[in-house]
Order: C-alpha cells, then structure tokens, then sequence
C-alpha cells in the first residue's frame, strides 16, 4: 500500500469512526434503554426512527452558538477541540487486520494511555472557562474520578502486557491466536470494565454530569455543535476506542472462530457497547464518596494482588505460565463475586452504626 493511500485511509477511518459512533450509539442507547424499560423508544422518524441520530444533528447544526460572557473565550472554544484528540489519535493504534494498523507501534499500549489523558485536560478546561462553578464542580469531579480509576486500568493492562511480552497492539493480537485473554485474565477483564465506565463517565460513575446535582456539569454552558462535539464525538467517540481496546486486549481483536477479519471486530466493539448501555439502564448513579472508595480501597488493591501474582507464575513457570495465571483469575473472580455483598453490607452497617450509634440492626 502506498503511502499516499495509507494516509487517506487512516484520515478517513480516525474521523469515522468517532463520526458513527456518535450518530450510532446514542439511537442504540435510547432503543435498548426504550426496551429495557418496557418504552419504545424513538420510532417517529425514518422507519424505525433510523433518522432520529440525523435529526438530531440537523437540529444541533443549526441551533444558536452561545459563549458566556464570562468566559475565557479562547479555552471555552478549545476545551471540545483538545478533548476530541482522544478519539482520533488512539483510533491510529488498533489492529483492523492482519495487515492493516494506521501506526504499527511497539509501544501502542503506553500511547493508548497517553492520548487517553488528553480527554481529561478537555473536560477540565471546559469547566474551568465556562465560569460556571456547576460546571467546575463537574470538571473537577471528572477529574479525581478519571485519574483515580486511571491507576487500576493501567495496572490491568500492564498485566496483559506481561502475558504477551510486548508493548505492541499487534503482538497482542497475535498472541490470542489460541485462546483469548477474557479466558486467561477474566478478572483483569472486569476490572477493565468497571474502571473503564469510570473513564469514560458513563452510569453508575456519570458524577461529572450529574443533572441532579450539577445540572449538566461541565457541558452546562455548551450549546449547538459544541454541545454535540461533547455529547457525541468525545463521550460516545470514547466509547468506540475503549470496545475496541477492550476487544483487541481481551477478545483478540480482528481474529475469530473461523477467520480474521475488520467484521470480527467491529462485532464485538457492538457486544462491549451494549455492555456500556447495559450498565446505563440497570444501576443508579453513586456517591461521590462511594465512587472514590471503591476505585482506592477495592480496583486498585485487587489490581495490585493480580499483577503480583500474574508476575510471580510468570518468573516460576516461564514456560507454562497461562494455565496458573487462569486458573488463580477464575478463582479470584469467583470470590470477589461471593464475598462482595456480604462485606460491602457488613461495610455500610458498620459506616451506619457509627454515624449514629443508638441504630440497631
């Protein structure tokens, strides 16, 4: 492939891929979530309302552009355009197939991380110039609640890294030619999950927005397209980069059952979708107490006995590493599930009987 047409084709997949994501994704959530909760749905426009998504971005295209008079101007108008980086950097780093990466880099896993930094800065500035203090408080919010659930993705990845012997997306792909790392790591697999909801801001972990409380958070003063670039390009473009890491560190990328293809990919980036609409209509939003406590005292001290252990089978059983590692994954899953409730209730009446110490059980 020459490098002309390389360099199209990765223009036109970074920018579409946010693109469709967010004029896809949000009429699957309002669909599914219509479902779930016995509604319909949007179903006037177009059959089905396959229109809605265009409707909807007509209607923002031409809605009034409003910069506060209080605001920095310049940050207020660059806070959408720095967090949109996100997406469209990171979108470079993934496997489609076998013989197509838009950047084949050996160290693809550390720049995931990078760029994905790029999506705080964004919304803290979004907040801090729209001289708003709801929209701060949201910005802030977004991020302690980022950066702490930051630590225990890394480490989750660090751990898929040190299966794999790499740094590079390609050599992880190629490494689940047998089985996949939701096989092997399925406890990194959920902690990536729960940390990535977080990352990406969405239900139960959707505090920087919080309409109850902040009104709209750091999105409170953005209309029109600015609005839309929040809403949909960067949340939902966000969304599209994490199915897809997700699918390419746990679900082995491009490859399936029969043959390797762009299609086995962008299928389970719809399964990792669901699982993220999924979460939005079934749990309630947390506190913000509850939400760092559970990133700080329960993600990273699990994270931290997954590495250890992942590091040490490994050094013991150079050879023969995966079958340990599995089995002390599928273990720990297992009792994390069973003991989860029974502490965290045991927690909470403990936290109640010493908040008010006349309380009985």
């Amino acid at each position: 492939m020459s490098f002309a047409i390389h360099l199209v084709a990765a223009l036109v997949i970074a920018l579409a891929v946010p693109l469709l994501s967010a004029l896809a994704f949000p009429f699957g959530l309002r669909r599914i979530w219509g479902f779930m909760g016995d509604r319909l749905g949007p179903n006037r426009v177009g059959p089905q309302g396959l229109f809605q998504a265009l409707a909807d971005s007509l209607k923002l295209f031409i809605k009034e552009d409003i910069t506060p008079s209080g605001s920095d101007r310049l940050l207020f108008t660059l806070a959408p355009v720095i967090a949109f980086i996100t997406p469209v950097l990171a979108i470079s780093l993934i496997p489609f197939s076998k013989g197509f990466t838009i950047a084949n880099l050996n160290v693809g896993l550390v720049f995931i991380v990078a760029f994905g930094s790029f999506a705080v800065l964004g919304i803290l500035l979004a907040g801090w110039a729209s001289h708003n203090k709801y929209s701060l408080l949201g910005g802030l919010r977004s991020v302690a609640q980022m950066v702490s659930y930051e630590i225990p993705m890394i480490l989750n990845i660090i751990i898929i890294a040190m299966l794999v012997g790499s740094l590079s997306l390609g050599d992880v792909v190629g490494a689940q030619g047998k089985i996949w790392y939701i096989a092997v790591q399925p406890l990194a697999f959920i902690v990536f999950i729960i940390a990535g909801m977080a990352e990406l801001n969405r239900t139960p972990f959707d505090l920087p927005e919080a309409e109850s409380e902040l009104v709209g958070g750091y999105m409170t003063e953005y209309g029109g397209m600015r609005f839309g670039f929040f809403y949909g390009l960067i949340e939902w473009g966000n969304v599209a980069i994490w199915s897809l890491t997700g699918a390419t560190l746990f679900l082995g990328g491009w490859r399936g059952p029969f043959a390797g293809s762009p299609g086995w990919l962008i299928l389970k980036v719809l399964v990792l979708t669901f699982v993220v609409i999924w979460f939005f209509a079934t749990f309630p939003r947390l506190q913000v107490d509850q939400l760092m406590n559970f990133a700080w005292k329960v993600l990273i001290p699990l994270s931290l006995v997954n590495l250890g252990v992942t590091g040490l089978l490994i050094i013991l059983l150079p050879d023969n590493f995966l079958p340990p590692v599995a089995a002390f994954s599928w273990v720990s899953v297992t009792a994390v599930i069973v003991l989860f409730q029974p502490v965290l209730r045991k927690a909470l009446v403990h936290k109640r009987l010493k908040l008010n110490p006349g309380t009985r059980n």
